[in-house]
């Protein structure tokens, strides 16, 4: 049974390196399926999981996750915090949902995305699938609930299937920092706020100089419309004007005439307007376009932009945002404005091909570092899952919280600052030996008055050891117990920076630890 056992488990290990050379080699869908099954019913033989003491494996985390220590927790936990007192300055309330949905729920709201979520093994049911994102959840949660208004935030984790930039805060498991307010108000008010709830969080983390791009999806369907666009293609042609972003426009019109089927004209009319950007003015400008001022859906959108632009202005952004018809968000669930934040590239620093490259001898456009924080008006999706299709207008934003993470830290890294990454506002050190008993004793009156305090978990430590434990951990004080001190009710209260020592009355330790905390 044991050299069966073994005979089987080296099948398994020809067979798995098979399948990996086949879809390294980009294999049929078919051959590959046909080899995973094969690798499977192997597997299926041995009657478990479990694999032997002696099968070798490589300790790392999955493709596209990372593990984060104290001093990565400690930067992250301080940019969450930030962002969460900015969501609670606009009225914000925080719900939670599960982190995976049923498939049906997540099927059909992404566009092309839609191949990048994780589905899970059927485990006796219910077909389940990670979240992609938090704002399908919601509508779900809003349609279920019978919730017609909120204002909600919710900080939580994602999932995609995507090729994962880990410099670049690009992952396969992240979190999101979503700010929705969901009802039936008058135009332009919320989506005006959700910009400046961007701009405020950008402004209060300090990564760096940034620009709020705008646009209107009426806008970019009434311009393909203009520019003869089958109305069946809008939405592929809107995902492919997405790439902008990251890809040069002969890029992006390459693809739209040999995978979307676009004809050459019709492309270049789009390149026209999607390589336009600026103000108020350019508003004016494309009112007065003959082709958009034919199209009912372009007049609305960029009614909505002039509105919005003017709203923006009063909440003191004009420097901030820019209308940018090349920003075209890709989701399939948008309805109405679009913006999203982009970092701009510091001096010497690389930038994106799309924005360093000059496009027919124009000249290039400020260069960029990419996006951290996005979002728009989805009006229809909650309808989508409510018995009756009744809708739920919602307008929101989603920070891009890895990717600020990951400039944050690369600053970090190059200023060797070390982070202080605990919060023990007193250390209780003992002198000499035999101490412990009473270490414990004033540990807990320390406890008991909320102090935060910690000790050595030996029992008779050396005193420098204890010192240099609160030097390396940045613990301000030090509470330094001896007989002699103890005798009179008194002990020794160090200040680990400069070394000062005072002697406090032991009954009065916890108010003057308080007190210097204050100071």
């Amino acid at each position: 049974m044991s050299d069966s056992r073994e005979q089987i488990l080296e099948q398994i290990k020809l067979q798995g390196d098979l399948v990996r050379q086949l879809k390294g080699a980009k294999e049929s869908k078919e051959k590959i399926d046909e080899e995973v099954a094969r690798l499977l019913a192997l597997k299926a033989k041995l009657g478990g999981d479990v694999a032997p003491a002696s099968q070798k494996f490589t300790l790392k985390t999955p493709k596209g996750t990372r593990d984060y220590g104290p001093q990565q927790m400690t930067l992250r936990q301080g940019v969450l915090d930030k962002i969460v007192q900015v969501f609670k300055r606009h009225g914000g309330e925080a719900i939670d949902t599960p982190v995976f949905e049923l498939k049906e729920v997540l099927t059909g709201k992404y566009g092309e995305d839609s191949k990048l979520i994780y589905d899970l093994k059927d485990q006796g049911g219910e077909i389940l699938s990670m979240r992609y994102d938090l704002t399908v959840p919601l509508a779900r949660y809003l349609a279920m609930n019978k919730i017609s208004s909120i204002k909600r935030y919710h900080i939580a984790k994602v999932y995609r299937r995507d090729n994962p930039a880990m410099t670049r805060g690009r992952y396969r498991e992240f979190y999101q920092c979503d700010f929705d307010i969901a009802g039936t108000y008058d135009p332009m008010l919320a989506d005006a706020e959700c910009v400046k709830i961007v701009s405020e969080i950008l402004d209060t983390l300090e990564i760096g100089d940034y620009v709020i791009k705008l646009n209107h999806r009426q806008l970019l369907d009434g311009m393909f419309e203009a520019c003869g666009v089958p109305a069946e293609s809008f939405r592929a042609i809107c995902s492919a004007v997405d790439k902008l972003d990251k890809s040069p426009w002969a890029d992006v019109r390459k693809e739209m005439v040999t995978e979307k089927g676009l004809d050459e004209a019709t492309a270049d009319r789009i390149g026209e307007y999607v390589r336009l950007s600026g103000g108020t003015e350019l508003v004016e400008q494309l009112l007065a376009d003959p082709k958009l001022k034919a199209v009912p859906n372009a007049v609305k959108g960029l009614e909505g932009m002039q509105l919005l632009l003017k709203y923006c202005s009063i909440f003191g952004l004009d420097k901030r945002v820019r209308f940018d018809l090349s920003l075209a968000r890709g989701l399939d669930y948008y309805t109405g404005v679009i913006y999203e934040g982009v970092l701009k590239a510091e001096p010497g620093s690389r930038s994106s091909p799309a924005k360093s490259a000059q496009q027919n001898g124009e000249p290039a456009e400020q260069a960029t570092v990419g996006s951290v924080a996005g979002g728009g008006r989805y009006d229809n999706l909650v309808g989508m899952f409510d018995p009756r299709g009744k809708a739920v207008p919602c307008v929101g934003v989603s920070i891009g919280v890895e990717r600020i993470f990951s400039v944050l830290e690369a600053r970090f890294a190059a200023s060797k600052v070390k982070l202080r990454t605990n919060d023990v506002e007193a250390y209780v050190a003992s002198a000499h030996k035999g101490l412990h008993e009473q270490r414990l004793r004033v540990l807990n009156q320390l406890w008991d008055a909320g102090i935060k305090a910690e000790h050595s978990y030996k029992l008779n430590p050396k005193l420098l050891a204890q010192l240099q434990h609160c030097e390396e951990h940045q613990i301000p004080l030090v509470v330094v117990l001896g007989d002699a001190e103890l005798a009179q009710g008194l002990v020794k209260l160090r200040e680990v920076t400069t070394r000062q020592e005072t002697s406090v009355k032991l009954e009065d330790l916890p108010a003057e630890i308080k007190r210097r905390q204050q100071a």
